[in-house]
């Protein structure tokens, strides 16, 4: 039984801007061996904003699993650092996409996948 942490679209918004602009460098237009599939996948993540089921998750929580409640800041935190960890794996993505690093590119990109329910 998995329950995720939900973002609000304006947030999931802002964390692709975020990591749109970290790869907008003039170095980034060459294409890169992934860079196609991260294309695609931020297509799909503008595209399901309005989608109310879309938006990153993360796996329920020890502290769930044992019936304790969040708090509303427990929650910003969690929301927070997921947001953080998505931005990255994209970032990272592309790094990797931009040094020609095809599978390291690949694991980033699908971390970043794994977080964001489409």
């Amino acid at each position: 039984r998995e329950q995720g942490l939900r973002m609000s679209k304006r947030q999931v918004i802002a964390a692709i801007i975020i990591a749109a602009a970290l790869g907008l460098s003039p170095e980034f237009a060459h294409a890169g061996p992934c860079s196609q599939d991260i294309a695609q996948f931020e297509t799909a993540v503008r595209q399901s904003a309005n989608n109310p089921f879309a938006g990153l998750t993360a796996p329920q929580s020890i502290g769930a699993d044992l019936n304790h409640q969040p708090t509303v800041a427990s929650m910003k935190r969690a929301e927070a650092r997921m947001k953080s960890k998505f931005s990255a794996n994209l970032a990272r993505a592309k790094a990797l996409d931009k040094r020609g690093d095809r599978a390291g590119c690949a694991r980033a990109l699908d971390a970043a996948k794994r977080m964001y329910i489409l």
